[in-house]
């Protein structure tokens, strides 16, 4: 077991990034620097530690978030490596949930890219204190100081560097440190390991000063202190200058700025200094609140050993030899192995069986895992992501996560009838670990349905269910998850009135329905007055609304933002019953539905396409066909950077189309953006055809 590193000491903190921005590169030669490897992998190679996955190794990009725990100067650093590619959002979302502080990860020569700043605008959400690192300063086209521009510009950072780079692309041979005034060399051989610090040579010296003049002025605007000296022109203290940055980088006013080539292994243990000096420790930030589900008031649960325990399980994977391996973050208290812990999300009593810690698809046991720590559990059966563990005699309820709805779907069906069972099974240990996948069974057509957030996404689950599972499937074509809504507002009264000998049924309902913001669900109010219609059963008709809304009224598809309101209304005391209600909602609500209008509503993608700028009407006009809006466009070097909006219905098979008219040299990048009303004539077809093959 290993010796409890005190919580000052203890960084938690994330990798995130565009796609091939160079994180795994980046986290390996951190795992290499702090002893916890003794050879470096390379993503390219396939032997990336943190890419352990099959899939992973052989595309060369991260799937799941992997955890590794490791230590750099007397602190112990808890690393999550999260995917770049937007298909695997959840892994990037659950682990920012759980997270002190990250490395965000740029390009030198692609500088701020889409996905770079969908993972930024998460960390905002979550408020994830930041350092940057601009990587690949080696290669051809590399521009730290533009790069550090865009970071400004498009992601409205104060970012600042606290390094600048000796030389660039070919030439790139170190990094002035701001903070220590020193240049920093590394010697190609071996592999740029053996540092030289010298004194900062005469030809770079002006623009040192100047930077770090600069630094100095930046800081000392989030520093009282510093601006005093500042304006009396004195220089501060380094620890006074390192402390500035580690207050204002630990309250999001600040984002220090560094630099290297991680595949040469230039820049890394600056990195790992940064991270131990500049992002905080679990004490740094704010307590941990939580609420009783009961009583439902604010709970705060200070990062500390002795205070109850407070966990919340983050990510669940399915293990071959383990069985199911429950990812947990422990805010509060000491989680021990066989002990017995309250899991506050599903009220169940469960043991925990045996604790690890992680480094990527290794564990080491250990006997407990401490406040501020990141581990995994075996023993957790009834645990889902985002669920709370804590002390039986103390509960209390964490704020859970977020994650987004899929958004394309694929029918599947066992290749033979004996891989019917193990079908089953493998899609629901796998809808356990990964939120954004979800599995259903259309009675309509008898058809399992499984949904993602994209064609990777769905790609890598059928590959996992072959190699893992040991089930072969035949997949149907990917199906768009299309949604349904209103496109009015109208006020409807509906009356429920059975009678059939002995106690009948009834249940009256006055009420209104109108379009909500996009992304709402449903809203629903009550403004009944006098106890018209009593609690329990409004809400029953609240339930039957939502009833109805799992299939929309149009063609089948559930239904979204909408605001349903209930006014008036009446009961009977002895035919009235909550079913009774249900019903009333569930018929009331179609039938307004039908008299506001309705509309079919498709997911949009934000779609970037990179192609030589001789491609540029080609690229243009495959996007126009695809009813797609280009948003806007610019140069960076001799490519062209293409940002549009395109329907997901459009883009199926785009890969090879772009191959196709950029002679291989075009590449794209798409997320989804938002739901939008699919044209009526368009709108129509969809209907029709899903009318036939019912019919069929």
């Amino acid at each position: 077991m290993t010796n409890k590193t005190p919580i000052e000491q203890v960084r938690n903190i994330g990798v995130m990034a565009h796609i091939d921005a160079g994180k795994t590169t980046v986290t390996e030669r951190i795992l290499f620097f702090t002893g916890k490897s003794h050879k470096i992998g390379e993503v390219n190679n396939g032997e990336a530690a943190m890419d352990w996955m099959v899939q992973e190794q052989e595309r060369g990009i991260t799937i799941t978030s992997a955890a590794t725990t490791t230590y750099w100067r007397g602190h112990r650093v808890n690393i999550i490596d999260t995917p770049g590619h937007v298909d695997f959002t959840a892994e990037v979302e659950r682990s920012l949930r759980v997270l002190d502080g990250a490395v965000a990860l740029f390009c030198a020569v692609g500088g701020v890219q889409p996905q770079s700043e969908t993972v930024w605008r998460q960390a905002e959400k979550y408020r994830v204190p930041r350092i940057a690192f601009i990587n690949k300063m080696d290669r051809t086209g590399a521009d730290f100081e533009d790069v550090v521009e865009e970071i400004k510009k498009e992601l409205g950072a104060n970012a600042v560097p606290i390094v600048i780079p000796i030389g660039t692309e070919a030439d790139f041979q170190g990094l002035i440190d701001l903070v220590d005034m020193k240049a920093v060399y590394y010697d190609d051989t071996p592999k740029g390991i053996v540092i030289r610090e010298e004194a900062i040579p005469p030809e770079l010296l002006a623009k040192a000063r100047q930077a770090k003049e600069k630094m100095v002025e930046r800081i000392s605007e989030q520093d009282d202190h510093l601006m005093e000296q500042f304006l009396e022109g004195e220089t501060p203290a380094r620890e006074e200058v390192v402390r500035a940055i580690r207050q204002a980088t630990i309250e999001e006013r600040f984002i220090p700025v560094l630099c290297g080539a991680a595949f040469k292994n230039k820049g890394v243990r600056r990195l790992l200094d940064a991270i131990v000096d500049y992002l905080p420790s679990p004490v740094d930030l704010p307590p941990v609140i939580g609420a009783h589900k009961e009583l439902n008031n604010e709970i705060v649960r200070n990062p500390s050993d002795d205070a109850p325990l407070a966990a919340l399980a983050f990510k669940v994977q399915a293990d071959k030899h383990m069985g199911k391996l429950t990812y947990v973050r422990v805010y509060s208290g000491v989680l021990k192995a066989g002990e017995f812990v309250l899991n506050s999300s599903r009220d169940k009593k469960q043991r925990i069986g045996r604790l690890f810690e992680m480094h990527a698809n290794h564990r080491q046991v250990v006997e407990e895992l401490h406040a501020g720590e990141v581990g995994a559990v075996v023993g957790l059966a009834d645990t889902r992501t985002g669920d709370t563990i804590c002390s039986q005699d103390h509960p209390i309820l964490l704020e859970s996560i977020e994650f987004p709805t899929p958004v394309i779907g694929v029918a599947v069906a066992p290749a033979s009838r004996e891989d019917q069972d193990k079908l089953s099974k493998a899609l629901h240990r796998l809808a356990e670990e990964d939120p954004t996948f979800t599995v259903r069974f259309n009675e309509e057509t008898g058809e399992v349905i499984i949904s993602g957030m994209g064609e990777l996404h769905l790609e890598i689950i059928i590959d996992r269910l072959r190699r893992e599972f040991n089930v072969e499937a035949t997949v149907g074509r990917p199906q768009v998850a299309y949604r349904e809504t209103i496109s009015s507002a109208v006020d409807h009264e509906h009356r429920y009135v059975k009678q059939t000998g002995g106690r009948g049924q009834y249940a009256h309902m006055v009420f209104r329905i109108e379009p909500s913001k996009p992304g709402s669900g449903l809203q629903f109010e009550d403004e009944i007055k006098g106890g018209k219609i009593s609690r329990e059963y409004l809400r029953a008709i609240e339930r039957g609304i939502i009833d109805a809304m799992a299939k929309g009224p149009y063609a089948g598809f559930p239904m979204v933002d909408i605001k349903a309101v209930v006014y008036d209304g009446s009961m009977h005391e002895v035919d009235s019953s909550e079913q009774a209600f249900r019903t009333c909602g569930a018929a009331g609500f179609r039938e307004a539905c039908r008299k506001a209008g309705l509309e079919l509503l498709e997911p949009m993608m934000s779609v970037e396409v990179t192609a030589p700028e001789d491609y540029t009407g080609a690229v243009t006009g495959s996007l126009a066909g695809k009813r797609g809006k280009i948003v806007s466009m610019e140069t960076k070097g001799n490519a062209a950077i293409l940002r549009a909006r395109v329907p997901l219905a459009e883009m199926f098979g785009y890969a090879s189309e772009l191959r196709n008219i950029t002679s291989g040299r075009g590449n794209f990048t798409m997320h989804f953006e938002h739901y939008e009303t699919v044209p009526y004539g368009l709108a129509e077809e969809i209907v029709e055809a899903r009318r036939k093959a019912k019919a069929a």
